[in-house]
């Protein structure tokens, strides 16, 4: 049986490990794994090299799992923001359109402003307010352009194997009493274990498009802090504070959307994919080991 090569880019980050782990249980495919700094290196941004590679591989895949996700930094670092969630989206749908392949790429609730009063829908305006939110929209439109066959899902609040709010939580646990943490900014955890097993589902199929991936059920960050203390056996207080006061004492370049919740429309529209409640899912990765 030949197998199904898939490109996974972003291979060492979050969501790249987490499609290794749902993907290794079917013999049907095979992962070639690339990143910066894996076995095979690659460059996103530079077409020639994506190309090239997926000339060699013949994919029947693109899986994107690659990011610039530094929202902060980007504010002064525009360029390279753009070469990376918008110029690197775009060499891989040319890639991939050129080769048949379908394409699978993650984008982001940064896209939308974030003063919503309702969960938004795939077909709801969008207007970023941060270099990441505008960088990442640009991705989507090349990859809309380009590319032939594809997936693209936006997601919000990800979790998983690396850096992460709840591991930043636990190491703060370790030498705090109490921790500060936003509760006017809502939004959905998001397991990256839910979101690759959601690309799963979709590969097969012919069901393109955009749709939003998120867990079900929403939340605020100081809950969601709440909750990781719980589950991880900690004894550290949460300080409910607004995102202004939070601002006063720990200053950041970039504007965080008030209003992170996406409605999975799409997914449960086509019968795509059904997300597990977010507590469920903070559950599962505690238990898993993986934090």
């Amino acid at each position: 049986m030949e197998k199904k090569k898939i490109i996974v880019t972003g291979c060492d980050g979050q969501l790249g490990r987490a499609v290794n782990r749902v993907f290794a249980k079917d013999e049907h495919y095979e992962l070639v794994n690339t990143d910066i700094n894996a076995d095979i290196k690659l460059d996103i941004t530079d077409i020639d090299e994506v190309v090239r590679l997926a000339k060699e591989v013949k994919p029947y895949a693109v899986v994107n799992c690659a990011a610039y996700t530094a929202v902060d930094r980007q504010e002064s670092d525009e360029d390279l923001s753009f070469k990376i969630n918008a110029i690197g989206p775009r060499n891989l749908a040319i890639a991939a359109s050129e080769l048949g392949a379908r394409l699978v790429h993650i984008s982001t609730d940064y896209v939308f402003s974030g003063d919503a009063a309702k969960p938004y829908r795939e077909y709801d305006e969008t207007g970023p307010v941060s270099v990441y939110g505008r960088t990442k929209l640009c991705g989507e439109q090349f990859v809309r352009q380009f590319a032939s066959g594809y997936y693209m899902i936006r997601t919000a609040w990800l979790y998983g194997d690396g850096k992460n709010f709840v591991r930043t939580m636990l190491r703060l646990a370790e030498d705090h009493e109490e921790v500060s943490v936003v509760d006017d900014q809502l939004g959905t955890p998001t397991g990256a274990m839910e979101l690759a097993r959601c690309i799963y589902a979709l590969l097969p199929t012919e069901n393109y498009g955009l749709f939003h991936g998120t867990c079900e059920g929403d939340t605020n960050w100081a809950e969601f802090a709440e909750m990781i203390f719980r589950l991880g056996g900690k004894n550290t207080r949460v300080r409910h504070v607004s995102s202004e006061e939070y601002a006063r004492m720990n200053p950041c370049a970039a504007h965080r959307p008030a209003y992170s919740i996406l409605d999975n429309y799409m997914l449960r529209m086509t019968g795509g994919y059904r997300f597990a409640h977010w507590e469920d899912t903070i559950r599962e990765y505690f238990e898993s080991g993986i934090v």
